[in-house]
């Protein structure tokens, strides 16, 4: 089986990009087929990778969970165009993929009833609602797990929809959040988190722990480059479920398939 690409988060995807941006398009997403679909017809993945999307050249985009460097991601887009989707595509693809003693996911939302569905997943450690001191438990309990997980194998997935709703709560569950961001993903815990581009300006000190940035429609221009720190680049013009990352100097475009 072939390893990882040890630098980025692309497996399987572009082999050569063009000099310039590529034009982002804004097809409809129901003309892509199903996350099952899309995995049935892979072929038989690294035992490491997680599953992001799938790039406009219908090739998919993977996260290599053996390699800390990208570290935790960050999803940014407009209400409504698909971030909390996003992050229940990726906790279904982790049951299709993996088993749950070589990766879990645990879920920290302000909207528990939207994540019913996976009550009941044993790839789901627990959803968290994110003003209740269940949230902050888990963040202690997933900090004393990396402590003491030298010998164990399992990767676990830290799903936080709306990184906003978790700061302020108490000092220590702030600094778990930040020793998570900072430490996860080299003691595999893997931090991935939403926030709205409107609450940018509230979240600036929290930007700097996120190398990996994943970009949905933003319509303000002003968000869309404090988040993306770059004067020039917009989101305005991506469909809902539609995503972008910096790859390099230029830009991957790639969509989250809906769940069936």
């Amino acid at each position: 089986m072939d390893k990882l690409n040890h630098f980025s988060l692309m497996i399987n995807t572009l082999t050569e990009l063009a000099d310039e941006r590529q034009t982002l398009q804004t097809a409809p997403a129901t003309d892509l087929p199903t996350l099952s679909s899309i995995i049935a017809d892979s072929s038989p993945l690294p035992d490491t990778a997680l599953f992001l999307g799938l790039a406009e050249d219908g090739l998919s985009v993977l996260l290599d969970l053996g390699d800390p460097v990208p570290g935790p991601l960050l999803i940014t887009a407009d209400a409504a165009c698909g971030k909390t989707s996003f992050l229940q595509m990726i906790a279904r693809s982790i049951e299709l993929l993996h088993s749950p003693s070589d990766v879990q996911s645990g879920v920290i939302t302000p909207y528990p009833d939207e994540w019913k569905d996976f009550q009941d997943s044993q790839s789901v450690v627990g959803i968290y609602p994110a003003q209740g001191s269940e949230a902050g438990e888990l963040l202690q309990s997933l900090v004393t797990w990396a402590h003491n997980n030298k010998e164990n194998r399992q990767f676990i997935l830290l799903l936080i929809d709306d990184l906003e709703t978790l700061i302020n709560i108490n000092p220590q569950t702030e600094q778990n959040l930040r020793w998570l961001l900072l430490r996860g993903p080299s003691r595999r815990i893997w931090p991935i988190v939403t926030i709205n581009p409107n609450s940018a300006h509230n979240m600036e000190a929290w930007l700097g722990f996120f190398r990996t940035r994943l970009f949905g429609h933003t319509q303000d221009a002003h968000n869309s480059h404090l988040i993306a720190n770059d004067p020039d680049k917009i989101f305005d013009d991506l469909a809902a479920s539609q995503f972008t990352m910096r790859e390099g100097n230029n830009w991957l475009n790639f969509w989250a398939p809906t769940i069936d």
